[in-house]
């Protein structure tokens, strides 16, 4: 893991998921659509049957503007009491979202008529139809207003789809953007846990070196509080990172395997590549101690000769490849993986997310495990402060 970002700001939601703004544009974007429809379409019937006859069957293009211009907060606050009402349970929301889009279609004739009267009053009264001011008297405009009702009922249907479908798309998102942050939270409880694994069982195993040599060897022991005071430094402020340079944890495996031959100096030898022969690159802190550890231990079990412990690393085509080796008896048999390595190959697949692995087995009196990984040659801290910058400015 490279850390996990700051939260971002909650964004206040205005209905069905969605803020102010977005409701409000893509409701009015949706309405201005409908509206040029409605004039232009209006505008050229109106045209064509203007050279058959002298009565005008469509409003002006004024007029038409004007009523969709009415209805626009009638249909704002039907689609956020939509919102509100969602589909569920379906048996009861249904019948309310049905009202809402009836009384919005037959509230559209009506709309038309004040705009008309507004302001073509005079045309229409010009046209023949006096009886305008009457218009519910007159089947004539009943019709109207029912071709009206069902002209605007699938508009309105059709706007409803629209602004729900972003409404769940909305909500789809959000859950996404979610479920990676609780995933990040829960892969860096995870790692700080395997760490906190792993602290313990170092220490231990090094009290427990120190401890043989109180009785018999008291400023040897002392000299070795010192250095497992530099170790433990070391411990504490590898398992507040994630990453840490190699030469680092180098340095910290040469504390560790100092320590250990201290204790074990007439069968312990150790080979460590020079700090020139180092790659320049970040690796998962405390990602090889349980390999040399694994190494000690299980190299000198099980029989009284010499170890040699060998730790080296290797970059070729931006993959980095650590190993340790550890001679074993030649009679002995690999035994279960441990906890060590079973927590290394956790870290890596919760790391690498399936780009690292690790490879261990024995052959030949040698037990060797291997890590591989891509290369980092940047500190992971740094890259994910400067990604969250770029993405912010």
């Amino acid at each position: 893991m490279m850390g996990i970002g700051t939260a971002e700001k909650p964004t206040q939601r205005f209905a069905g998921g969605l803020s102010l703004r977005q409701f409000l544009g893509i409701a009015c974007l949706f309405w201005v659509y409908v509206a040029l429809s409605n004039i232009l379409y209006a505008y050229s019937m109106r045209t064509g049957m203007s050279r058959m006859t002298h009565i005008s069957f469509f409003a002006a293009w004024d007029a038409r503007l004007l009523q969709h211009l009415i209805l626009l907060p009638i249909l704002l606050v039907s689609f956020w009491a939509s919102l509100r009402i969602q589909w569920r349970p379906l048996l009861i929301a249904l019948p309310l979202q049905v009202i809402l889009g009836g009384v919005f279609a037959a509230i559209a004739y009506p709309a038309m008529l004040v705009s008309q009267l507004s302001i073509g009053g005079a045309e229409w009264h010009d046209s023949g139809m006096e009886h305008v001011a009457n218009p519910w008297a007159d089947s004539y405009f009943l019709s109207l207003w029912l071709a009206s009702f069902l002209a605007f009922l699938p508009t309105y249907g059709f706007g409803l789809a629209l602004i729900t479908g972003l409404a769940l798309y909305t909500r789809f998102r959000n859950s996404e953007v979610r479920l990676a942050a609780l995933e990040r939270e829960w892969s860096s409880a995870r790692l700080a846990a395997l760490r906190m694994q792993l602290s313990p069982h170092t220490l231990f195993n090094l009290l427990h070196t120190i401890r043989g040599h109180i009785e018999w060897d008291p400023k040897g022991a002392q000299s070795m509080v010192v250095q497992l005071a530099d170790l433990l430094r070391r411990l504490l402020n590898a398992g507040e990172r994630d990453f840490s340079k190699l030469a680092d944890e180098l340095q910290f495996v040469r504390l560790y395997l100092e320590l250990q031959q201290r204790r074990f100096s007439d069968r312990l030898s150790v080979e460590l590549p020079a700090a020139a022969a180092i790659p320049a690159v970040w690796v998962p802190s405390l990602i090889l101690q349980p390999l040399v550890e694994n190494a000690v231990v299980h190299g000198l079990a099980g029989h009284q000769g010499a170890v040699t412990v060998r730790v080296s690393a290797h970059l070729a085509q931006d993959v980095l490849t650590l190993s340790v080796f550890n001679t074993i008896a030649g009679d002995k048999l690999p035994g279960e993986e441990g906890i060590g390595l079973n927590n290394v190959r956790e870290r890596l697949a919760v790391q690498f997310e399936g780009r690292a692995s690790l490879a261990a087995g024995g052959a030949l009196g040698e037990w060797r495990s291997e890590i591989t990984m891509p290369a980092i040659h940047h500190s992971p801290v740094r890259e994910k402060r400067r990604t969250e910058e770029l993405a912010g400015a």
